[in-house]
């Protein structure tokens, strides 16, 4: 982690203090929430062709923020996160595939530093692959045994032979100790050919709360796919300002200007009071109730290859 600490667009900042955290858990076990509800696996899951695919654009949901993205020949994973836990809390649904089940990882994205994020076990398996991070991240992950790390600051590019990488913002935080907090930084990533031809543009959005730099990256991209987090946002009150709404992931996703919205980021954890089932059927009430088209919105199952 670097000295510098970052900041949020327009200065945005939380104040989610001590006292603020008392009352969230206070709170929480007044609760009864039911997580019956686990997010269904696929039972057509493409292992075979997966490995062998080099030449579609292909999307598979793995859980939570970990997706394998296959574009113009690459194989790469967002924040990879196989934990059996997060904290005290068992996972609620197992990932779409396993590790074993995997092509060859050429390239790893990473969002942030949270462990739901960067979970070291998980990452450590994809030593061999390139590593695309936030700024502030490089120097940590040099020392922890991965010798092809790439920072990247806001607005800033990489290339991954004819695919670009597109390091965009977010409004979060971040921290893994008691002392580095936002010690890094914390974005999304816009995938693209470097020959583009069109909307091709692939939106990963990492974590976020709801911010004008959404309407920006529209604005800079031409978006096919964008994905967004639907999860993590109750209570509102204390989680605003670091995680959409349902409702405001779909006004996200009408601000960057995507064709399609696949949603991420609940299902797998227990990271905050809503549950899967909520969040699904808050987002599917909000799409209807602005008569947007159902063809584009794509509701993953675990392990489901999108081509």
């Amino acid at each position: 982690m670097s000295g510098k600490r970052y900041e949020n667009m327009n200065g945005v900042q939380l104040d989610n203090n001590f006292r603020k955290l008392r009352q969230w858990q206070a709170e929480r076990r007044k609760k009864v929430n039911d997580f019956s509800y686990v997010v269904p696996q696929s039972e057509e899951k493409q292992i075979a062709y997966l490995r062998s695919n080099r030449t579609e654009t292909t999307f598979t949901w793995i859980g939570h923020s970990t997706f394998l993205l296959q574009m113009g020949g690459w194989n790469v994973l967002t924040d990879p996160v196989w934990a059996e836990r997060m904290g005290f809390a068992r996972r609620l649904a197992a990932p779409g595939l396993q590790m074993s089940e995997l092509p060859d990882i050429d390239a790893v994205l990473l969002s942030h530093s949270h462990y739901d994020h960067m979970h070291m076990a998980s990452l450590n398996r994809f030593k061999s692959a390139q590593l695309f991070v936030p700024a502030g991240l490089a120097a940590a992950l040099r020392s922890a045994g991965f010798a092809r790390v790439t920072e990247l600051g806001w607005w800033e590019q990489a290339q991954l032979g004819e695919l670009e990488l597109h390091f965009v913002p977010a409004q979060h935080w971040t921290r893994r100790t008691l002392w580095d907090t936002n010690r890094s930084h914390w974005g999304g990533w816009v995938l693209q050919p470097s020959r583009r031809q069109g909307r091709e543009a692939v939106y990963f959005a990492g974590d976020s709360g709801y911010f004008p730099g959404f309407r920006e990256i529209g604005d800079r991209y031409a978006i096919r796919q964008a994905f967004i987090p639907i999860g993590a946002y109750e209570p509102e009150w204390f989680m605003s300002v670091q995680h959409v709404t349902p409702e405001e992931a779909v006004q996200a996703f009408l601000d960057v200007g995507a064709e399609q919205f696949i949603p991420m980021h609940y299902g797998a954890f227990r990271l905050a009071d809503d549950t899967p089932k909520e969040a699904l059927d808050r987002l599917t009430a909000e799409w209807e109730r602005r008569k947007l088209p159902e063809t584009a919105l794509r509701i993953a199952k675990l392990g489901e290859t999108l081509k």
